[in-house]
């Protein structure tokens, strides 16, 4: 089916010339059809591409800041980058937090005896060496909680707040611990924020204030939420041990990693196609976030080989440490700022590599007007459709200094199913889709390095 539907894509192109020709008078978007058919058509029949990426996860697993694993993934990047004939490789040098997970376990003691599976919180302290054992108060909301308040003390809390959107429901997971000991809680656990499970609990960020005792938090599964609100509706007491054995250590060296092709005849201008090289701990990090990594690098490479070289730079960045400070992305705005007025665009792939829809712009109505015309040439990937706001965590530190910036727009049905949990693992891939990713992101990114005049800000 998705066969029949490229050539039909590849069909309509010609009948879409003089769309292309008129969206910007000053930027001819028409003379680009034959090169994106090209990228297109190569990009949809590798399998290298794919291969690379499964190697990367599974020979280099989970990278979190400051581990021997993400410093490993690095120097592997840093020698395949330049074999894979990209120019400029390079590391520029970030100091990333440590935090280390450690032992952990929770079980249930009352009524009956279990233990539970659960993900320590990243940032969050652990318990003392014996665990914490305590009834549990079971809330579902922030509200639920306050007027509970007078229940909460010496107790640890469980929110029960069901997944809505990632951006309403993971609140709880940042400001849980915050909320629970404001009341006097011993410890918190949060619902994985998601809207599946199979017993798979969900890590990622937290949040401490300095006014409020910084207690342990964690992650459960859906079914543990689900099984401690009935107990506890029921009337029963629920009492649970809790050891986390987290700790913070010193900040750690690390790295993003550079890779360009040079542009023909502006190289000081730059493209930016970007995805996270770290990841949680948990799972393989393959869908969040080495296949942006990886897309990203594809797209670039192919384009290298099929001679399309663009008259701007176009440079690859694996920023390193988005999960837990964004280190990575904050320190390339600080050590460029006075390169930043040269960078046209800087897209972002972090939200998997599903089946892709489009990008998602954050900039000037005409750069947007661009760019929808650029989407035009994505139509047989139907992959064309380009919606205002988009970015990603590390390219907003530069969006704040007036960059450009985009975000590769994907299905992203099943992506909370397995988000920043042991099940993020190659597995979740597909080749077919990796590859129009990498697809729509060399058409996008080698027009816009392209065209005569830079997008307008």
């Amino acid at each position: 089916m998705r066969n029949k539907q490229f050539i039909l894509g590849l069909g309509i192109l010609a009948g879409l010339g003089l769309i292309l020709s008129c969206s910007q008078p000053a930027t001819p978007i028409r003379a680009y059809q034959p090169a994106a058919q090209q990228i297109i058509q190569h990009a949809l029949q590798d399998s290298a591409a794919f291969a690379r990426l499964a190697y990367l996860v599974d020979t280099f697993g989970p990278r979190l800041s400051g581990s021997e694993s993400l410093e490993k993934a690095i120097d592997w990047c840093l020698k395949e980058l330049q074999a894979t004939g990209l120019e400029n490789v390079h590391a520029e040098p970030v100091m990333v937090p440590h935090w280390v997970r450690g032992e952990e376990a929770l079980t249930l003691l009352q009524p009956r005896e279990a233990r539970l599976a659960l993900l320590g919180l990243g940032g969050s302290v652990g318990t003392p060496p014996g665990g914490i054992t305590a009834q549990a108060v079971v809330v579902r909301s922030f509200d639920d909680l306050k007027q509970k308040a007078d229940q909460v003390a010496g107790k640890i809390v469980v929110y029960n707040a069901p997944f809505t959107t990632y951006g309403k429901t993971v609140m709880y997971r940042y400001r849980g611990a915050i909320e629970a000991a404001r009341y006097g809680a011993v410890a918190s656990l949060i619902r994985s924020v998601g809207p599946v499970s199979l017993n798979t609990p969900h890590t990622g960020g937290m949040a401490y204030a300095d006014s409020i005792p910084r207690i342990p938090q964690a992650a459960i599964t859906i079914e543990a939420a689900e099984m401690l609100q009935r107990m506890y509706d029921r009337g029963q007491t629920p009492v649970l041990k809790l050891v986390m054995g987290a700790r913070t250590l010193p900040d750690a060296p690390s790295r993003n990693v550079i890779a360009e092709l040079t542009g023909s005849e502006k190289p000081e201008e730059v493209v930016i196609l970007s995805g996270h090289i770290d990841s949680w701990d948990v799972g393989q990090g393959a869908m969040d976030d080495a296949s942006g990594c990886v897309a990203s690098w594809e797209a670039v490479r192919l384009l290298k080989e099929l001679g399309l070289r663009p008259r701007r730079t176009l440079r690859v960045v694996f920023w390193t440490n988005e999960e837990n400070g964004t280190r990575g992305g904050r320190t390339y705005a600080r050590e460029h700022a006075d390169e930043l007025d040269r960078h046209v665009l800087a897209i972002e792939t972090d939200e998997g590599v599903f089946t892709p829809s489009g990008f998602g712009f954050s900039g000037s109505d005409d750069a947007f007007t661009i760019l929808s015309a650029i989407g035009m040439l994505l139509q047989p990937l139907q992959a064309g459709t380009i919606t205002r706001g988009g970015g990603g965590a590390d390219i907003s530190h530069l969006h704040r200094q007036g960059v450009p910036v985009a975000g590769l727009n994907v299905d992203g049905s099943h992506y909370f199913w397995y988000h920043h949990t042991e099940a993020d693992m190659m597995d979740k891939l597909n080749r077919d889709d990796f590859n129009r990713c990498v697809a729509a992101l060399a058409v996008m990114a080698y027009v816009v390095a392209d065209t005569p005049e830079p997008l307008p800000r």
